[in-house]
């Protein structure tokens, strides 16, 4: 992971504001609920790479024990400025500065986005699983190979010179280098991280649906319209057919 180029990145891009579009809190909306499926009374919370802490804060605020963990300084700034009371901390996925079983839900929303190489994401997924109890669960999210394909490859028109440039290999994968910023995975990597790591899923979620394909449209959409369309995402949002075919999946998982 290239952290100086993430730094760079992240103090430009507006996150929080991406997240309360209306095709964002599709993403959003949609891990909320499965946490709120999960969540017990008085559960301990970590949100490793909490970003600007847009689920920290908003557990936080529903009455959870929530610790924030989060790489970029500017992120972690605007966390603390919007929840002073928070406990928020820099650090990195990959070395977690907590004991050993000491929450019961741990959150892997941003990590696993920016970890490029197999080695790093594997650390991640172990300091997830050593901070976690016994009994607790892992919530992580990735960023799917077809999506990027699709819509950087297709629609923005790059697929020629990625070709070209041996950035995708030929079952179209992408191959990143070591200084991008995002990595993209398939079904089969993701359980191969979970078999490497020795991880129990519990369910698998096609998180945001067709949402970033038809961002426009959504956005677009009176609120009878929009909720009519939650509820046609959520109906269908554990389809195996599914999988895979939006921008991110919620892989749940425990130990």
């Amino acid at each position: 992971m290239n952290e100086e180029k993430l730094i760079e990145y992240y103090n430009k891009f507006n996150e929080d504001k991406r997240l309360n579009t209306k095709h964002g809190q599709v993403e959003f909306l949609t891990a909320m609920k499965y946490i709120h499926n999960y969540l017990k009374p008085n559960d301990k919370i970590l949100d490793v790479g909490a970003g600007t802490g847009k689920y920290s804060i908003t557990l936080y605020n529903e009455g959870y024990d929530v610790t924030a963990v989060e790489l970029v300084k500017h992120n972690l700034r605007v966390l603390q400025k919007n929840e002073p009371n928070i406990k928020a901390y820099q650090g990195n996925a990959t070395c977690l500065k907590f004991n050993d079983n000491s929450f019961d839900i741990v959150l892997l929303f941003g990590p696993m986005y920016h970890l490029i190489s197999e080695e790093d994401k594997i650390k991640a997924l172990k300091e997830a699983k050593r901070v976690v109890k016994k009994d607790g669960l892992i919530f992580i999210s990735y960023c799917m190979n077809e999506y990027a394909v699709i819509t950087h490859g297709f629609i923005d028109n790059y697929i020629n010179e990625s070709l070209k440039n041996n950035e995708l290999d030929k079952s179209f994968k992408i191959t990143p280098a070591d200084t991008d910023l995002y990595s993209f995975v398939r079904l089969k990597d993701i359980n191969n991280l979970n078999k490497v790591c020795k991880l129990k899923r519990i369910k698998i979620i096609n998180q945001d649906g067709s949402a970033e394909y038809i961002k426009k449209v959504i956005n677009k959409m009176d609120e009878e319209t929009f909720n009519n369309y939650l509820n046609y995402h959520f109906s269908t949002c554990e389809l195996e057919e599914l999988l895979g075919a939006g921008r991110h999946i919620l892989d749940i998982v425990t130990k």
